[in-house]
């Protein structure tokens, strides 16, 4: 990490020399911003260090379009889709160690190489004596107790980092990156999110969640039944319809497990999202970050929400307050700055509709107003929003990646309802409002390491 840090920062200092030799004015980019071949080299040692700084690698790689440079985001990109693999001898250790001997005995066939590494563990596709194909999830060894040397080692660049502004309050974020983190090494957790989430969508028409093996499960290594389909990262190519379709399914989702279940996978990475064109149907991957909310928080959030909705900004700032968000203290300044911020991300669920995700500027408004706001914030926000606007920020950029257009509106409203009247929820989950034929069932069915790519 000291060696990184130093080569970028060389690297950094290279550009300016060379900006200036050229008599060119200097660009106005944020002060962290990589050049290519600065992003060539993150990319190389994220990729061999794993862990919390590959997880981090990757949030950044999922950065708006006009944050990064496309070339910037494809360099980046190789983070979601893999990390070194560990050699053949290491990973059967793990497997001996946590399943016993005899875990071959269970299958028919096992590929020694792995379909995909990620940031804690890597895959391998497997077949059962029944002749059902599996994913077999296997953690890398004594990533669990480096997580916590990765975030102290993030924590000191950027403490080296000149120029970040105190309201930034990177600290809170990165502890709480790190109890994530902790948790998603306990495979035996993923795997009862996997099965609850299995329960919870049971009848859902449009989202399936693939079967867990529990014999073939374990601390260290999670085997569930295996799928086809396309990260949504590659369904630019489908049709506006089958497109809008996907969008509006994925903010129903994301609705319904913040409000309906209180219960959400909160990692962003599209890799988590497996369409299959032949079902028209999506494939959820990948529940080691599940969290669950309390109902103290979710009764201000969706209040927030419907105040952003109604675009009322004393009650904005009034369900702030409470949810924690704003201490009380704020200069008017900065309470105006909320406001536009709120209105902004709210402008999905009060703007015209369908709301277009493929041509709105929320990013670039919000990304206007940062600077201010993080000079201006007096604390930091709430510990449940971390993790719920990294997932709620994925939502946005699939839609926008996907140019979909979504009744956001109508499916926020339907849910506020349900939300406060019970007895108004549908008995059947996948009922979304306005969005074309049912799909046929089909069997769509994996599970991934986290990050990775196609399986």
């Amino acid at each position: 990490m000291a060696g990184l840090a130093l080569d970028l920062g060389l690297g950094a200092l290279a550009e300016a020399a060379r900006t200036r030799l050229r008599g060119q004015e200097r660009r106005q980019v944020p002060a962290w911003a990589l050049s290519e071949g600065s992003a060539q080299r993150l990319v190389a040692v994220l990729s061999r260090a794993r862990g919390a700084a590959l997880k981090v690698g990757q949030l950044l790689s999922m950065a708006d379009s006009e944050l990064l440079p496309p070339q910037l985001q494809r360099i980046l990109a190789r983070l979601r889709q893999s990390a070194e693999p560990m050699p053949g001898w290491q990973s059967r250790a793990v497997l001996d160690a946590e399943l016993g001997r005899g875990w071959r005995e269970q299958l028919q066939e096992f590929q020694e190489v792995p379909v995909a590494a990620a940031s804690l563990g890597q895959v391998h596709r497997g077949r059962l004596r029944s002749g059902a194909d599996v994913a077999i999830k296997v953690q890398y060894p004594g990533v669990a107790l480096s997580i916590g040397s990765d975030v102290e080692n993030l924590l000191t660049l950027l403490s080296l980092s000149p120029g970040l502004p105190k309201g930034l309050f990177a600290a809170p974020a990165l502890r709480a990156l790190q109890r994530e983190l902790e948790l998603e090494c306990d495979y035996e957790r993923e795997a009862e999110s996997a099965q609850k989430f299995r329960s919870l969508l049971g009848s859902d028409r449009f989202f399936r969640v693939p079967a867990v093996v529990p014999a073939l499960s374990a601390r260290r290594v999670l085997c569930t039944e295996w799928g086809r389909g396309e990260p949504l990262e590659r369904c630019r190519s489908l049709p506006q319809e089958r497109r809008d379709r996907i969008c509006t399914e994925l903010l129903r989702l994301c609705l319904q497990e913040l409000f309906q279940f209180r219960f959400m996978q909160t990692d962003p990475n599209w890799a988590n999202f497996l369409y299959d064109s032949d079902s028209h149907q999506v494939t959820l991957l990948d529940f080691g970050a599940c969290r669950s909310f309390k109902k103290e928080f979710t009764d201000l959030y969706i209040e927030v929400i419907r105040a952003a909705a109604d675009r009322d900004e004393e009650k904005i700032l009034r369900k702030s307050r409470e949810l924690k968000f704003l201490t009380g203290f704020e200069s008017p300044a900065m309470e105006s700055l909320h406001l536009q911020a709120v209105l902004l991300l709210g402008e999905p669920f009060w703007g015209s509709q369908p709301f277009d995700f493929g041509v709105q500027a929320t990013a670039r408004g919000v990304r206007g107003l940062l600077p201010q706001i993080l000079r201006g914030r007096l604390g930091p926000p709430p510990e449940p929003s971390y993790a719920l606007h990294r997932k709620l920020g994925g939502v946005f950029m699939a839609c926008a990646h996907l140019g979909g257009r979504v009744p956001c509106r109508e499916l926020f409203l339907q849910l506020y309802s349900s939300y406060w009247h019970p007895e108004n929820r549908p008995r059947e989950t996948g009922g979304t409002p306005k969005c074309g034929e049912n799909p046929k069932c089909g069997e769509t069915r994996n599970v991934k390491g986290e990050g990775s790519g196609r399986q």
